[in-house]
């Protein structure tokens, strides 16, 4: 029998071995918070012994469509606490002895990219896409998105998707070497149950040192990131530019921007 808990905005399902954490806020298309960030990270960081496997995804039709950032515009928060919580999490998944799959069925934004690359291995629907779309309210990628893209699909692609805020199809993904498996919709249920069984049922010491082992290689300057990042995602969400953006994007409206680099 598996076992359920449900938090604010957080399912955690444990059933053979696998422990799936679902980001449960379809009507905001599973936006995070602080909280949810927090939750998250703890339910990494703290596995049954006999979990063998880690699956992240969101309810609904979307897989995460980033921070909540309206909430902490109207709370004129530095956004620190959020930040904060996100890089704890994206440290946790890489740094975590399990596997890990996300599973991404539709749109994956903003900090929803870098949770989703975090993973070792990503399994999306066709009907999928990435976006880092935080140029477009005055942003800077966060959450290790700099390194974790960039290790994925190369610098010169990850400025592309970075600054020009483009949604990368599924389809370009997997050719990309962004994502592991596409599957058409209706089969990707199928696929994500063959890939985790193959992990579930493969050997877990070998598994754990050979991810340690790649992401030592790929990843060794991702906490360097991470503090980069927050720096300068702190400074902009103090701008005036993300200001605009927030409020561009509920007027439905394109943003001008006015602050200068510096």
């Amino acid at each position: 029998m598996g076992e359920t808990v449900r938090q604010a905005r957080l399912t955690i399902r444990r059933e053979g071995g696998v422990r799936t954490l679902t980001i449960d806020s379809p009507e905001t298309l599973n936006a995070v918070d602080e909280a949810t960030l927090t939750a998250l990270a703890q339910a990494v960081a703290t596995p049954d012994p006999e979990d063998r496997v880690i699956v992240l995804r969101g309810s609904g039709r979307a897989f995460c469509s980033g921070a909540d950032l309206g909430a902490i515009a109207d709370a004129d928060n530095t956004g620190a606490p959020t930040l904060d919580a996100a890089n704890r999490l994206v440290l946790e998944l890489t740094r975590s002895p399990l596997p890990v799959v996300s599973v991404i069925q539709g749109p994956c934004a903003g900090i929803g990219v870098s949770l989703a690359l975090a993973a070792d291995l990503v399994v999306a629907s066709a009907a999928a896409y990435f976006q880092l779309a935080f140029a477009r309210v005055g942003l800077m990628p966060d959450g290790g998105a700099t390194a974790l893209v960039a290790a994925s699909i190369g610098r010169g692609t990850a400025l592309r998707l970075a600054l020009l805020a483009e949604r990368l199809s599924a389809a370009e993904a997997l050719s990309l070497g962004l994502v592991a498996r596409v599957a058409p919709a209706e089969e990707l249920e199928s696929v994500v149950a063959e890939v985790v069984a193959t992990l579930a049922g493969g050997p877990a010491a070998a598994l754990a040192r050979t991810k340690a082992a790649i992401n030592q290689a790929t990843l060794p300057h991702l906490p360097a990131a991470l503090e980069t990042e927050r720096g300068g995602q702190l400074g902009l969400l103090r701008g005036g530019d993300f200001v605009e953006g927030v409020t561009a994007f509920r007027e439905r409206r394109p943003a001008v921007f006015t602050d200068t680099p510096g």
